[in-house]
């Protein structure tokens, strides 16, 4: 497994580093949803997926995008399980995610927006997923101020996960401005 330096300096190598992310660089983004997932006490595979949770690109930020032929590489950063998570947080179609949060039990797919293929997961690996995603965006959205972008679809996963995924739900949209 690598320090967590070499992994910051992975994003240099790639030259991802300078990229703009939500009015700050994505490097410090990525940075600021794996130290929130160690603030909800996570797993480490979660946490290291964090890291890397839109390495790939996803179907809302596409300003980098390293291409998956490069997956080993990040598999030998952040390990197997860890760079899957992150695979899936940036290949899933949201729409169809949208859906499959709703369900109380699995079995559960996601739909790689690339492939345009199901793909089935892990009761444990969803929840990851769903961990993994809804932190991204309580990261971001006081700095977008996109706030009804997905809402119901976030508040259901801080509702499904409950917690301090619901907490840290709760006490982010209360920075939400006020319409006048």
């Amino acid at each position: 497994m690598a320090t967590f330096k070499q992994m910051t300096d992975f994003y240099s190598q790639i030259g991802a580093t300078d990229v703009q992310h939500t009015e700050k660089g994505y490097l410090p983004h990525a940075i600021g949803v794996h130290n929130d997932l160690k603030k909800w006490d996570c797993e480490e595979d979660i946490v290291l997926a964090g890291l890397f949770h839109s390495i790939y690109g996803t179907e809302k930020f596409q300003k980098f995008a390293l291409p998956t032929e490069r997956r080993s590489e990040v598999t030998e950063l952040i390990g197997e399980r860890a760079e899957r998570l992150a695979w899936m947080n940036c290949f899933i179609n949201r729409t169809h995610f949208d859906q499959e949060i709703h369900k109380d039990a699995g079995p559960y797919q996601i739909r790689d927006r690339a492939m345009d293929t199901l793909i089935d997961v892990t009761d444990e690996d969803f929840d990851a997923l769903c961990t993994i995603h809804l932190c991204d965006w309580l990261e971001q959205v006081p700095r977008s101020q996109e706030w009804s972008y997905r809402r119901a679809a976030y508040r259901r996963l801080a509702d499904r996960l409950g917690g301090i995924a619901l907490e840290s739900y709760d006490r982010v949209y209360t920075l939400e401005p006020v319409a006048s």
